[in-house]
């Protein structure tokens, strides 16, 4: 169901519900702005987002220990929502309206993007012979490594390969193999965020200029 649905939804609520009726919606990038007409009609409204992919249905355990957006129109909603998300074992955090844009872009980045990542990983080997089942299948474990190294180490320290040792001549050598391709845009525009999370490690700053000159040149 699209985004705007919800105030669509919303502005179909019949006036004066019972006491304690609320409308809560689960987009994570609409605020409580989306049900303004259910608020008019004497709604309490809620936003409960969960901080998770569901590219289909999940059993319950899928909420162990994930982060839902929470927030309502007033506090005794928001600490029923508070209390169902620590029911399905995850953690509540109030985000409000105004803050709602870019933490709903965080959430793109680290999930949708991050598919988007392996489909463009994937075609790099499917270029070299490789099937897509293949290609995902090797890749996989390198994605979970990352993940791993994130959770156990955090950042600036999971971040490995040739941006983090200051190896611009391997940055070089892959910028011309994906040369041509909409894969070398995507190279350049990651290996510059990268570049800045291995100078928050402590990379020499002279190998990280010329880094910063083989993503830029």
């Amino acid at each position: 169901m699209p985004d705007a649905a919800v105030t669509d939804l919303a502005g179909h609520l019949p006036a004066n519900p019972p006491a304690g009726s609320a409308a809560v919606h689960t987009s994570g990038l609409l605020g409580l702005a989306a049900l303004a007409a259910a608020r008019d009609r004497g709604w309490a409204t809620g936003a409960f987002h969960p901080l998770r992919p569901f590219p289909s249905p999940q059993p319950p355990a899928a909420f162990q220990g994930i982060t839902i957006a929470v927030d309502a129109s007033g506090p005794d909603l928001l600490q029923q929502l508070t209390e169902l998300a620590g029911r399905l074992g995850a953690h509540a955090r109030r985000v409000t309206d105004d803050q709602r844009s870019l933490y709903h872009a965080a959430a793109v980045l680290g999930s949708n993007y991050a598919v988007a990542l392996a489909a463009e990983a994937s075609g790099a080997l499917e270029e070299i012979g490789w099937t897509r089942d293949e290609a995902l299948a090797a890749l996989l474990p390198l994605l979970r490594g990352a993940v791993d190294s994130l959770q156990a180490d955090g950042l600036p320290q999971a971040l490995t390969g040739p941006i983090r040792r200051g190896d611009d001549r391997a940055v070089r050598a892959h910028l011309h193999a994906l040369s041509g391709s909409s894969r070398a845009r995507v190279y350049r525009i990651l290996g510059l965020a990268a570049l800045q999370v291995a100078r928050e490690g402590g990379l020499d700053e002279e190998a990280a200029r010329q880094i910063e000159e083989a993503l830029t040149g």
